[in-house]
């Protein structure tokens, strides 16, 4: 006879009762006590300072194809290898190898001053002794047949192809310390260079990343420009799109000099000398960790941040940071969490900078994973702490999202915004990779550190650029998410909205505009 034939009905229906009730209680103690273990492992142990000099400091940049961009991937195997992940490097493709050298813009006349500059990545290398000429300013242009007929006169010649802009000082300096008119005079005379510039540029039909490969068909012999961020000190650098002359960037107070001088009839010369090296074509990868889940191993919850960097400075809010805290959250999470139930799969993305190639490649590659990821998240824009979490159009995403959040430390919570069931991105980061493919997947916002004009795709997006509390306080986040989402009974809803009337009438339909590039065709 079973023992519990032997109870009375009421006891045992009693008895039933009070299991359910203290079930759901008993199951929440459980997860406060997981919580409150990962916010005090994160404060104890940090190895997050560690991690940051090791990507930061000693590889430095992390440009598709490069050697460092190499040394990372590999850097990436070896840790978490050494936290018990099984972490492999997944080839996807093949891009053009460059690394930089040494760069020099020498001012020769009318005197001799070092210049602030350097190459653009993939520029090609100067020869010899280097690349000196007279520099030219481009005029401002009524027609394209204006264009084609200055391009006649630039043989020869190193070209300035940016505006200079007015002042040198950012709009806060401006607004703070000049009267009321005269910032309202400055901000009108600001907007109307602007716009002039913008319409010249039309007509020679061009961007300014691919007008020197205009230039050199005319026979110019270097290009400078200036990407000015309105930030002292600080400018943008991207790639060059020529084949055979050298493009450099100069900052915005050099830059302005050599301008005025062209202006004036000086006729400055300058001296560039960039010693990079071609080192012919290398394999892409993705540099994949895995923990397999004790429960449910063919399902997985995704920690997603590009390696992959501009080299104009060392990558650190873009995105050392986001690689350092996936890494840190998976070190948490091995500490106190060995038991996890599903798959944690980490993914550090190639060749994001090149339009979300990596993480493209990744979900090309395994259609079959598509089905049995439970979430996505996805680590990219700065130092700041999150604050805000976006829906991605999945419609039911509140559900689990809200429910999880209440999970975390009452002054991480209180400050994050969310914006449920949001609407599918197109591009930007590396989850819109997965969310093409109906993948739950969601970024983690982070407040600004004056992101947009101090550090991203900067020559100042260094080291000490880093806010180590706020990244830590992000470890926590995604470390809790993880452990909740591992957690979570079943696979949560793929449930998408149903997108807004498009222009012509009909409901938009759910991007897939997204496929990766796996050569660098150079």
């Amino acid at each position: 006879m079973k023992i519990d034939a032997m109870i009375p009905f009421g006891i045992k229906s009693f008895g039933l009762a009070l299991l359910l009730w203290s079930t759901p209680r008993v199951f929440a103690q459980h997860k406060e006590a997981m919580v409150s273990s990962i916010v005090q492992e994160a404060h104890a142990n940090s190895q997050l300072e560690k991690y940051a000099f090791e990507l930061i400091d000693m590889i430095g940049p992390r440009l598709v194809g490069s050697p460092q961009m190499q040394q990372a991937h590999d850097w990436v195997v070896k840790n978490y290898n050494s936290l018990g992940a099984q972490a492999r490097n997944e080839a996807y493709g093949e891009w053009r190898s460059w690394e930089r050298g040494t760069s020099q813009v020498t001012m020769t006349y009318p005197r001799v001053k070092s210049l602030e500059g350097t190459q653009l990545a993939f520029s090609p290398m100067t020869k010899g002794k280097g690349v000196e000429a007279e520099v030219v300013t481009m005029p401002l242009f009524q027609s394209q047949s204006d264009f084609q007929s200055w391009l006649r006169t630039v043989k020869g010649k190193i070209v300035l192809i940016g505006m200079n802009p007015l002042s040198g000082r950012s709009d806060a300096n401006w607004k703070e310390s000049a009267t009321a008119r005269g910032y309202e005079k400055y901000q009108t005379l600001k907007n109307d260079q602007l716009k002039m510039w913008e319409r010249s540029m039309v007509y020679t039909g061009s961007t300014r990343r691919t007008l020197p490969l205009a230039l050199e068909e005319a026979g110019a012999v270097g290009v400078i420009d200036s990407y000015w961020t309105e930030l002292p000190g600080i400018t943008r650098i991207f790639d060059a799109k020529s084949k055979q002359i050298p493009v450099f960037n100069v900052g915005l107070e050099d830059y302005g000099l050599l301008y005025r001088m062209a202006e004036h009839g000086v006729k400055p010369r300058v001296l560039l000398q960039g010693n990079s090296k071609e080192l012919g074509i290398s394999k892409t990868y993705n540099s994949i960790a895995e923990i397999k889940g004790k429960e449910k191993p063919n399902e997985y919850v995704v920690l997603s941040a590009h390696l992959d960097s501009w080299d104009g400075a060392s990558g650190a809010t873009d995105n050392a940071t986001g690689v350092i805290t996936m890494m840190e959250a998976v070190r948490i999470l091995r500490k106190v969490y060995p038991d996890n139930k599903r798959t944690i799969l980490v993914g550090n993305w190639g060749s994001e900078e090149q339009g979300l190639n990596g993480s493209s490649a990744f979900v090309e590659d395994h259609p079959e994973l598509a089905k049995n990821i439970q979430v996505v998240w996805n680590q990219d824009n700065g130092t700041g702490r999150i604050v805000r979490i976006g829906g991605s159009g999945f419609e039911k995403s509140y559900e689990y999202i809200g429910r999880w959040l209440r999970y975390l430390p009452e002054d991480f919570r209180n400050e994050i915004q969310t914006s449920f069931p949001g609407m599918p991105g197109t591009g930007g980061s590396d989850h819109s990779s997965f969310v093409q493919k109906g993948i739950p997947a969601f970024g983690l916002s982070s407040t600004s550190w004056d992101y947009g004009k101090l550090t991203w795709h900067t020559n100042r997006d260094t080291y000490d650029k880093i806010v180590f509390d706020e990244v830590k306080q992000n470890a926590i986040i995604v470390a809790i998410l993880t452990y909740l989402a591992c957690e979570e009974p079943t696979l949560v809803s793929r449930d998408k909205i149903t997108l807004p009337i498009d222009k012509d009438g009909k409901p938009a339909a759910w991007p897939t505009n997204l496929q990766s590039k796996r050569t660098s065709g150079n």
